[in-house]
């Protein structure tokens, strides 16, 4: 699946392209505001509207190099962490770009997928407009995330990509990490990966930075639920990947 140059860009734009919408609006009226209201009121007007524009600009300049300027989608930072064979899980929020990839990418893995998207829960409306777009794998499993369901020891991997921030609730989260934990072998990853709400994604994103979660928001849910830290890094700008464990088992 080839994706487009600027695929990324694209894609976030259709799923939020009411918050462009409100920017360019807020934009043109304080350019005629300055043009045709007070004369003290001009340099203020064309200062805001310019912000708003650099802002709106910047956003779009990030999107594009984190998803369609990066080696992203072309998967090799997940080479090292996935297995030579065995039981994977892709889970996601009912918009799934990764799928096809992983199984082309590593054909020996068995993988199955599940989408945990409920639109009582989950009401973002972005993620609403990602959902009535998505063509999932006919193979999808819809789950709860209260209830994977699976038995224990299942995956050897577990990945969710850009999926997790969905779930806003913090009870839901530490349900579903539990989850997640009870599927995992022992001797399992769950590799998480997501922007975080710190100064690189605040500066290129503003306030739709808090669309996602700090890391102690993530460390405090891995935590709860008995994940232990392996490592952190960045398989993309803006974008960081968390690789855990069950507490106390050897990688």
């Amino acid at each position: 699946m080839n994706r487009s140059p600027f695929q990324g860009v694209i894609t976030v734009v259709r799923f939020n392209w009411h918050l462009y919408a409100i920017a360019l609006f807020a934009a043109a009226t304080l350019i005629t505001l300055s043009s045709q209201g007070p004369a003290w009121i001009a340099p203020y007007s064309l200062v805001l509207a310019s912000l708003i524009l650099v802002s709106t600009g910047m956003s779009l300049a990030a999107t594009w190099w984190a998803y369609d300027a990066s080696e992203l989608y072309k998967l090799k930072w997940l080479s090292p962490w996935l297995p030579a064979h065995g039981h994977t899980a892709n889970i996601h929020a009912g918009f799934d770009e990764t799928t096809h990839l992983l199984r082309t990418t590593f054909p020996r893995l068995n993988w199955s997928v599940f989408d945990f998207y409920d639109p009582a829960q989950h009401t973002e409306v972005s993620i609403r407009r990602a959902r009535r777009s998505a063509c999932p794998p006919t193979d999808t499993v819809s789950i709860s995330t209260h209830n994977l369901p699976v038995g224990s020891n299942s995956f050897n991997r577990v990945l969710l990509t850009l999926a997790a921030h969905e779930i806003r609730n913090p009870a839901e989260r530490t349900a579903f990490f539990d989850e997640l934990h009870r599927a995992l072998a022992p001797d399992g990853l769950l590799i998480i990966t997501e922007h975080l709400r710190d100064l690189p994604n605040i500066a290129a994103y503003n306030l739709g930075a808090w669309h996602f979660h700090s890391r102690s928001t993530w460390y405090a849910a891995f935590a709860d639920s008995h994940f232990e830290l392996v490592t952190t890094f960045q398989p993309a700008p803006f974008i960081t990947t968390f690789i855990l464990k069950k507490h106390g088992r050897a990688t």
